[in-house]
């Protein structure tokens, strides 16, 4: 998590702060009161397309495995064993939203593989809005984990072993396509990457398959989440792209279960699920009543649908269908969107300098700041003032000069200040919108100061 320049607002809680509610319920009419076993909540789709379902798994494939035998990884001699990789860097671990990918099942031949598939499967995320446009806010880091046997336990089918270093293996709570890992031996790589908001497990197989683990910061663990998917099947990507929407975007499902019958709780904290009825929304000027009526990239039209967060009724969504809902699409709604974007401000800053700030510096000193490379639906702009009084002709500038900035060498004291603002049209939400503006200040000195070494005025 990032220490943000800007106050952060509170938008909602992670995933599992709900499921204390939402997961009490039962998971079909058949079965109205399932006991609970010991372990954490992980999300996995059954079917390529469909929608998700919810169970208990163990953080430790030690603790339980659906019926299969898993043994450990045996210490590997080889060299790459644990190495480091970029795959998308873009600048400071200080400054970004910060993901591991990590393979398992690969052995050490096979670790060119596991490259090509990260680099594949994060191709395939970030083709998704609004992944596609705000990448420059995200690293991402490779670990290498070389496993003494290749594929993973599970495949093709139940009675299948693998002596993998993360010991992945499908069958996970005797559900096939659920794929679990040893959570303290993702840890263990996870940790080898300079820093780790969220970590991709990609599973060395062509089975569809993966599951999603949300809330593990409330387990100690450093990152909050940890989506798990096959390596070599085509449809499993969106099952990460859904994942990392509820750590960074703290977004419901927005699915439901037919014997989970009518809510009758109070408001969802999440952005993309409410009580309200549309004309309640507008009344109330709460939840995303800002998009109501708006054509939306799900093909549909932002309204409220009934049937969300487990419930089908007494629950509303955005719009008929969504990624938050079902894999069979590949758009999260414009309510979705705008929180996803929230959250990688919230992680991320899109401002940054060299220049130290809270000093004080000469009004002839250059000052140069690096803002992220954002496309697409992004809309970043540069601002600078001085003394609070904004400074027009240097709109978009990278660098400028105080002192041609209208800095006077009068002996009073002064202030430089640059903002990056996200004029983005994906956001409607004023608070948003104040999450995605950051600002850079600096005292000025008011001696003349040494001669610039650029010339006295500011330049790009």
């Amino acid at each position: 998590m990032r220490t943000r320049r800007t106050a952060v607002i509170s938008t909602g809680v992670a995933l599992t702060a709900v499921l204390g509610a939402a997961l009490a319920a039962p998971a079909s009419a058949a079965d109205p009161e399932p006991a609970r076993t010991p372990g954490v909540s992980v999300e996995y789709f059954p079917e390529p397309g469909g929608e998700g379902h919810r169970t208990d798994v163990p953080l430790s494939a030690g603790s339980g495995s659906g019926g299969t035998a898993l043994r450990s990884a045996a210490p590997s001699a080889a060299t790459t064993d644990g190495a480091v990789g970029k795959l998308a860097v873009t600048g400071s671990s200080d400054d970004r939203l910060d993901v591991v990918i990590i393979g398992d099942g690969y052995t050490a031949d096979e670790q060119d593989a596991f490259h090509a598939a990260a680099a594949a499967k994060w191709a395939d995320i970030t083709a998704v809005e609004p992944y596609a446009s705000y990448q420059g806010l995200m690293n991402v880091w490779t670990v290498d984990a070389v496993s003494a046997e290749s594929g993973i336990t599970g495949d093709p089918t139940a009675d299948v072993t693998r002596n993998t270093a993360l010991g992945s293996y499908f069958w996970c709570s005797e559900t096939e396509r659920l794929i679990c890992a040893d959570i303290d031996k993702v840890a263990s790589y996870a940790e080898k990457a300079p820093d780790a908001d969220l970590v991709v497990v990609v599973s060395h197989s062509t089975k569809y398959g993966g599951a999603g683990y949300s809330g593990l910061e409330e387990y100690g663990y450093p990152f909050d989440g940890v989506s798990t998917l096959s390596s070599d099947n085509a449809q499993s990507s969106m099952i990460a792209t859904h994942e990392i929407a509820h750590s960074v975007g703290l977004l419901a499902d927005e699915y439901t279960y037919d014997g989970y019958g009518t809510w009758t709780g109070g408001e969802f904290t999440e952005p993309n699920s409410s009580i309200l009825t549309a004309a309640q929304m507008k009344e109330n000027r709460s939840k995303w009543y800002r998009w109501l009526g708006e054509s939306d990239p799900t093909g549909s039209t932002v309204g409220t649908y009934e049937g969300s967060s487990y419930y089908p009724f007494g629950t509303f969504r955005p719009t008929e269908n969504s990624l938050m809902r079902a894999l069979n699409i590949s758009e999260f709604n414009l309510p979705g969107r705008e929180a996803m974007i929230a959250g990688f401000y919230r992680e991320a800053n899109a401002l940054s300098s060299e220049t130290a700030t809270g000093t004080t510096i000469g009004r002839k000193e250059r000052i140069s700041v690096t803002q992220a490379a954002l496309t697409g639906l992004a809309a970043p702009e540069l601002r600078w003032y001085v003394d609070g009084v904004r400074v027009k002709r240097a709109r978009g500038l990278t660098s400028a000069v105080p002192a041609a900035l209208g800095v006077p060498a009068d002996g009073r004291k002064h202030t430089v200040t640059v903002e990056s603002v996200d004029t983005t049209a994906s956001i409607r939400d004023p608070e948003i919108r104040a999450e995605a503006t950051e600002r850079l200040t600096w005292r000025i000195s008011a001696s003349a100061g040494p001669k610039p070494a650029h010339g006295p005025g500011p330049r790009h």
